[in-house]
């Protein structure tokens, strides 16, 4: 698409913002309201049927979700060859390159932004969604400064029996269990495992498990557990120390839950809840 274009009478494309593995995201303008927002477009003719299944799921998961933490889906529309994905345009870029500009974050703002992801992704459990694909670049930030989760192309809803299967995810947060389960493992909880990557990324600015002897990360593929130990950083205070070790916990019996790390002191200082109805603190 182009700059000017009017998409489907309603929309004018400013520019192209983003790209990923199934499509382009621009920025446009509603032509009659004049409200910005991201259009996810994508090519039916270059997308596999398992990929469009999987879109139709990202979708009806996205429609189920409204949370001031949560990118929003307004609208979707198609032609016969094009999907428009209508989505809340957030204008201050992703967490990958925001902690790249600043190396870490203090223990107090990294509080912040992980009560934020708590909450929203505590949200999606209660309605059976699995996101499957926490990551910072997955994470945008508004322009009031708050936390928004994005993209839940990999997201699935909760199986009968509670268990999902199929490893999924980016290698770096992707929970032991997902690489050795066998029986299928808890989706929540491999979420809790993300979560507890990305916390440790706010406060430390690396991944807990890179930077190892013999290959980094990947010579934990074996997920002995021996293997997996991490450094805390020592200026932590003892009780967001305490969070991280239960929430990076390699069984996922034991790990923390959403509610669980909700209910932590470190957690629960300064913390204000959302009023889901309305996107204000309560």
């Amino acid at each position: 698409m182009e700059r000017g274009q009017i998409l489907m009478g309603k929309y004018e494309i400013e520019k192209l913002i983003g790209k990923g593995g199934w499509g382009k995201v621009y920025r446009a303008v509603h032509t009659k309201t004049g409200d910005t927002v991201a259009i996810k477009l994508l090519d039916k003719q270059k997308l596999f049927t398992p990929s469009l299944r999987q879109i139709e799921k990202e979708i009806a998961n996205m429609r189920s979700l409204r949370h001031p933490n949560i990118v929003q889906l307004y609208e979707v529309m198609a032609t016969k060859t094009k999907i428009y994905l209508i989505m809340e345009y957030v204008s201050g870029g992703d967490f990958f390159d925001k902690l790249e500009g600043v190396g870490s974050f203090r223990e107090e703002e990294a509080r912040k932004y992980f009560q934020e992801l708590i909450i929203a992704v505590d949200f999606c459990h209660s309605r059976g969604v699995f996101h499957r694909d926490l990551k910072l670049e997955n994470l945008l930030v508004d322009g009031d400064g708050n936390l928004k989760v994005a993209d839940f192309g990999l997201s699935t809803l909760k199986k009968e029996g509670g268990k999902l299967h199929g490893m999924c995810g980016t290698p770096q947060y992707i929970a032991p269990e997902v690489y050795t389960s066998v029986f299928g493992y808890d989706g929540a909880k491999a979420d809790v495992w993300m979560c507890g990557v990305i916390l440790y990324l706010f406060l430390e600015g690396r991944y807990p498990f890179d930077n190892k002897n013999d290959g980094g990360f990947f010579r934990c593929l074996s997920f002995q557990k021996k293997d997996l130990r991490f450094d805390m950083p020592w200026f932590l205070s003892e009780k967001v120390q305490e969070l991280v070790a239960k929430v990076l916990d390699p069984n996922p019996k034991t790990r923390f839950s959403t509610r669980q790390i909700m209910e932590h002191s470190w957690f629960r200082k300064n913390f204000q809840a959302v009023n889901e109805n309305t996107g204000k603190y309560k």
